[in-house]
């Protein structure tokens, strides 16, 4: 479970930031947002490494951080749509620089170690 910001000390801002924004998937959910409103299959269909359980996680999370407002619509199927709040799309210039800056980093030094993903002949058929 993670820590609230609540429990974050005052003096460090970037902490703040952090725990807000931390993890491996809630910029680029950000990132997917920033097109408009989404449903969740249609995320989860932009994010396919993603699963559907952290991205449902990570939604809920930044829901409760106030980054993204969720839309339950009455009717069968049930719909939910996802856009981002204000605070969600203050972080649109941050975003960008830090795709701009990861887009330099892969072109400059490659895929971190670990990173590096299969070529084509060795990734497992379905």
């Amino acid at each position: 479970m993670r820590t609230t910001v609540d429990d974050t000390p005052d003096y460090c801002a970037v902490e703040i930031a952090m725990e807000v924004l931390g993890g491996r998937w809630k910029l680029a959910i950000l990132k997917q947002l920033l097109v408009g409103t989404l449903r969740f299959s249609e995320l989860k269909r932009g994010l396919p490494r993603i699963t559907a359980r952290m991205l449902t996680r990570q939604l809920r999370e930044m829901e409760a951080d106030g980054l993204v407002g969720r839309t339950v619509h009455r009717e069968v199927p049930p719909r939910v749509d996802y856009t981002l709040t204000g605070t969600g799309r203050s972080l649109e210039s941050i975003a960008g620089q830090l795709d701009t800056w990861g887009r330099w980093y892969l072109d400059t030094h490659g895929r971190p170690p670990g990173k590096r993903r299969p070529a084509p002949e060795e990734q497992p058929s379905a």
